[in-house]
């Protein structure tokens, strides 16, 4: 279990993030045509796994847009933005914003990413939504960094992770 803050305010997680050197778990979440996706889709491609609570928050928003940006200057690599949010709230944020360099996954049908990822928020007014998480996986799906961002409302540390491609 992480213990991170949300405003200040100390919160916990599920568990711990896959450690550096370790194959990712496997996962099956749900694309914006609704169709599923698994990480084994991805395999020979680096993956940046952008993880995090809401769309619709302003951190959150920003963690995809400055990914979104970022993702047109990197080969063979996938940026997949990971929450609880629907597919259509996912979809429509990336169409108003025209953002076309990252894909959005959603974890709404049971939270299992989350679990299996020891990311879920336990307690607080955000229990069951993710927590603020980069997780970094080579061509074969090995963990080459991970970032448990302290504070939810905090971004990432985008240079760390992308200089660990």
């Amino acid at each position: 279990m992480a213990s991170i803050t949300l405003g200040g305010n100390a919160i916990n997680t599920s568990g711990s993030l896959p450690q550096v050197g370790t194959n990712a778990p496997e996962f099956k979440l749900i694309k914006s045509d609704l169709s599923v996706a698994s990480l084994s889709d991805y395999k020979g491609s680096r993956v940046v796994l952008n993880i995090f609570p809401s769309i619709d928050t302003g951190t959150c928003a920003t963690s995809v847009r400055t990914f979104n940006a970022k993702a047109s200057e990197l080969e063979n690599t996938k940026v997949l933005c990971i929450s609880r949010d629907l597919p259509f709230a996912q979809k429509r944020f990336c169409g108003a914003e025209g953002l076309e360099n990252v894909e959005n996954l959603s974890d709404f049908k049971d939270g299992s990413f989350g679990k299996v990822y020891g990311l879920e928020i336990t307690d607080s007014v955000l229990a069951g939504l993710h927590s603020r998480v980069v997780i970094v996986l080579d061509e074969n799906g090995v963990v080459k960094y991970s970032e448990q961002v302290p504070e939810i409302a905090d971004e990432p540390n985008y240079e760390a992770a992308l200089a660990s491609l």
